[in-house]
């Protein structure tokens, strides 16, 4: 009977149980699991269990080395720092030891199945496709409310509650994505948001190695990646560092206090970053900006911590790792601390040379946002390693530009000539993000009654996919989706027509779509399409011309090929002498890729009000 029992309980150790009766339990593991023969040989592995601080622990690996274990404040705690140099893919166990019981914890550490320099991130050459999952297309409507997750309905009628768009929805429309011409979908936190209220957006983390389960979870997750991959879609995760949500158990069952800035009291952060820069700003203005939590809600991280910045660290890199994701959108970037952000940013890029990361920017003017951007020489002797930034100032002066009457000394076009007449700010004015609008903004049409102006769509679209940068386009935007910010944040973040079962309307097909709505999404198409594999817009040089006769003129050039685009910003006719512009127009004529009608380059040019020529040599 002894011999049986014993044999029982080295079964049931093999397979991972518990083999004491007074086993702890344990309710997470961070990261999950890893993999060996990474860059960085050091894993830091989160424990959080009942009662396990005061645990003895070991490793049944002879090569896994157990470099350092971390008791925190909070006895339900351990934290192990691993040296995986010389280890080799296996599994292994934990081995959590409290006077006579023993709690077991099964490790694996994989085989990589990536180079790291495999993955390619967005760049220039791509134009990105923002989805908020929750309001793009429902797929799996039994995933629509999970049993115990605290937000536990789905009401399309309410706009700051669920929808119940997720993962599946944009995967079974992959191919309407793919066909418009985008190269790349960016989506809104997908991480599980298990707040009370509010939880649609995504933007309060309470696990971070774990897929929303109303989206479908990983293995959803993993499947839109590979699918979006097998279609020439490339992906980028949206991310968020600087703050978790309350209901996060990092939060509610906190390792320690200063896990979080304040010592895990609240206070309210300014939202004025620009102090960080500010050389002239008080040391309160600063550390209010950064340290201040974004909302009651919202609790801020103190990546100060090392303890926390190894653990949001590998947690961005596990999701790269294991899915092959493209690129990272890092939320509120200069609410962090900078140093810590940088050294992520670095991190990330040792292990994947060839990804991607941008961060939310938003400042009001060039010179505070090119600040952030890599080799930045205004922030120098710092650097913070991150390679995109967001555009905001040129999204602002898009939204009024093509209403105005342009002149040659300002107004509408003159607006974004002036704007790009001071590029040398930026260390790569290619690496910036370009968009009309997104999910914080009001749409590029904020007014149903606006729609009826399509020549204004139509300039703003040519001038976002032809001009320096990354252009990224709002879901929904080809079909003239409209809404105000003033009107409510989820005005801004509306179903897509026709992604939920029993939709009247469907415009994903063009038999759903208004006469109105077809001509600017095949408008879009074409120029998407257009753009995608032209090396002369994805990598070429930006040459353009002071603002003459209320026309904007520039030309991109790689490798003896060019694109010259012509806009007149008046409601008015133009006529152009062309003399100023020979050395960009070698040509007599040129075919315009627009109408497709052949334009002569004579002495002089004739435009009609707002007429937009886009022009290859």
């Amino acid at each position: 009977m002894k011999r049986t029992l014993l044999i029982v309980m080295a079964l049931l150790s093999f397979l991972g149980f518990k083999t004491a009766v007074h086993a702890a339990t344990i309710h997470k593991v961070a990261p999950t699991y890893w993999w060996a023969g990474m860059k960085n040989p050091e894993l830091q592995i989160l424990l959080y269990g009942d009662n396990i601080g005061s645990s003895d622990v070991t490793l049944s690996s002879k090569d896994v080395m157990l470099k350092e274990v971390v008791r925190q404040e909070n006895p339900n705690y351990l934290l192990l720092y691993v040296d995986l140099s010389e280890a080799a893919p296996q599994a292994f166990n934990i081995q959590l030891k409290q006077g006579k019981d023993l709690t077991t914890i099964p490790y694996e550490l994989k085989q990589r199945t990536r180079k790291g320099s495999d993955i390619q991130g967005f760049t220039s050459s791509d134009v990105l496709y923002l989805i908020m999952p929750d309001r793009f297309a429902n797929g799996n409507p039994d995933n629509d409310v999970v049993p115990g997750m605290l937000e536990n309905k789905a009401d399309r009628n309410e706009q700051y509650g669920r929808h119940g768009g997720d993962l599946k929805g944009i995967t079974d429309h992959l191919d309407y994505i793919a066909d418009l011409g985008v190269t790349a979908i960016w989506l809104n936190p997908t991480q599980e948001n298990d707040m009370k209220n509010g939880s649609y957006h995504g933007y309060a983390i309470t696990d971070y190695y774990q897929a929303d389960r109303r989206f479908g979870g990983n293995e959803d997750f993993k499947n839109l990646v590979e699918q979006a991959h097998n279609k020439n879609l490339k992906v980028v995760m949206d991310m968020i560092f600087n703050h978790c949500g309350s209901e996060n158990y990092l939060f509610k069952d906190k390792p320690s206090k200063d896990w979080f800035n304040f010592k895990s009291s609240y206070v309210q952060t300014s939202y004025k970053t620009a102090s960080v820069m500010d050389i002239h700003a008080s040391q309160y203005e600063k550390k209010i900006a950064t340290d201040g939590w974004f909302t009651l809600e919202m609790p801020d991280f103190n990546q100060r911590n090392r303890h926390v910045a190894r653990y949001l660290i590998q947690s961005s890199i596990w999701w790269i790792e294991s899915t092959g994701i493209n690129g990272i959108r890092q939320d509120t970037h200069p609410y962090a601390d900078y140093d810590f952000m940088s050294t992520w940013c670095k991190e990330v890029l040792d292990e994947y040379p060839h990804f991607n990361i941008v961060g939310e920017t938003w400042l009001n003017s060039n010179v505070l946002v090119s600040y952030w951007q890599k080799d930045s020489k205004l922030a120098y002797p710092k650097n913070s390693n991150l390679p995109t930034v967001m555009d905001f100032p040129l999204q602002a002066l898009m939204n009024t530009a093509f209403d105005e009457e342009t002149n040659d000394w300002a107004n509408g076009l003159y607006r974004l000539y002036d704007y790009q007449t001071q590029d040398l700010v930026y260390a790569n004015p290619m690496n910036l993000l370009i968009f009309l609008d997104n999910h914080d903004t009001s749409r590029f049409y904020q007014k149903e009654e606006q729609l009826k102006n399509l020549t204004r769509y139509k300039q703003a679209l040519a001038f976002l996919l032809t001009t320096r940068g990354i252009p990224q386009i709002y879901y929904g935007t080809e079909i003239l989706m409209f809404g105000d910010k003033g009107d409510g944040d989820g005005t801004l973040r509306k179903d897509f027509p026709g992604g939920w079962p029993g939709d009247k309307v469907n415009a994903f097909t063009a038999a759903g779509r208004t006469e109105l709505q077809n001509e600017a999404f095949e408008y879009t198409k074409k120029l998407l399409n257009w753009r995608k594999n032209n090396d002369v817009i994805g990598k070429g040089s930006l040459k353009h011309y002071s603002i003459a006769n209320g026309t904007y003129v520039y030309e991109r050039s790689y490798q003896g090929k060019s694109v010259v685009v012509i806009m007149n910003g008046t409601d008015k006719a133009q006529e152009l002498n062309l003399t100023p512009y020979r050395e960009i127009l070698p040509k007599a004529s040129s075919t315009d890729f627009l109408s497709g009608k052949q334009i002569s380059l004579g002495e002089k040019l004739s435009l009609s009000p707002r007429e937009t020529l886009i022009l290859t040599f």
